[in-house]
């Protein structure tokens, strides 16, 4: 099974720059994407099924348009569908779409940005502690949960350029990254890093406004986390780096 995660910083601007190429290209069994920036009826139904294969799922805010947003592509019917956790200041920013199939629970989260503001700093706090208790219930029920999405976290000093300078920045504070810490300790796995421990300079986002891409001064924040009781069934982790189409790039894996 193969599962692509994409951050596309607005879908219908991805779709001008050769998404719907990309999905007939890579052929993912699931192809989850974050900051879809748009709701389902303001697109073109090439959008909704890019081809006859996908049903989507789609997760939009409710509080303002052409803000976040996710999108579930798959080629199996899920047993459920749910658009949150039950948190409502969460769930009306459109950041979760929950597929329920026989094998796993996917979650597909776009994480929020805490650099804009004070209280966007302690709404994305708030965020974690919530979602990563929720988390830890699944995983203390046997779940079997993948978790795909733009973490807005980049955990350890290899996971981004230049940790020194960035030491003091959103998406690399050290509440940050412990929560990251007690989320992997919790029952989970980052397949990336479990099968390239100590690979470097692979990141997924790059800021545009400093034309960061070029010479690859990134950041690794877009993740696919497996419960450990899925271990067994990583196969290949990979950061598809030389795509472009947005500020990230896609990850992916292959499961047995």
């Amino acid at each position: 099974m193969k599962i692509i995660s994409w951050n596309v910083n607005g879908i219908r601007a991805a779709q001008k720059k050769g998404f719907c190429e990309f999905v007939n290209r890579e052929n993912p069994d699931l192809l989850c994407l974050q900051e879809t920036k748009a709701h389902k009826e303001q697109l073109e139904p090439i959008l909704w099924n890019p081809t006859s294969e996908y049903q989507s799922y789609w997760s939009s805010a409710s509080t303002r348009k052409g803000y976040s947003g996710v999108v579930t592509y798959s080629k199996q019917e899920p047993l459920k569908v749910e658009h949150g956790i039950g948190v409502p200041k969460f769930d009306n920013e459109g950041r979760f779409i929950i597929t329920h199939f026989k094998e796993f629970i996917l979650y597909n989260v776009y994480f929020p940005n805490g650099g804009a503001r004070e209280e966007r700093h302690l709404y994305k706090q708030e965020f974690l502690k919530v979602f990563g208790n929720h988390l830890a219930m699944q995983v203390k029920k046997g779940k079997k949960v993948i978790l795909v999405g733009d973490y807005n976290i980049a955990h350890r000093e290899i996971d981004l350029f230049d940790p020194v300078r960035n030491a003091d920045a959103s998406g690399f504070l050290p509440e940050e990254r412990q929560w990251m810490d007690g989320f992997l300790a919790s029952g989970f796995i980052d397949t990336f890093r479990h099968l390239h421990p100590n690979q470097k300079d692979k990141y997924s986002w790059w800021d545009q406004r400093q034309l960061a891409r070029i010479s690859n001064r990134g950041w690794r924040i877009d993740y696919i986390c497996v419960s450990e009781n899925l271990k067994s069934s990583i196969n290949q982790a990979t950061i598809m780096d030389e795509q472009e189409g947005s500020d990230h790039c896609p990850v992916t894996i292959l499961m047995k």
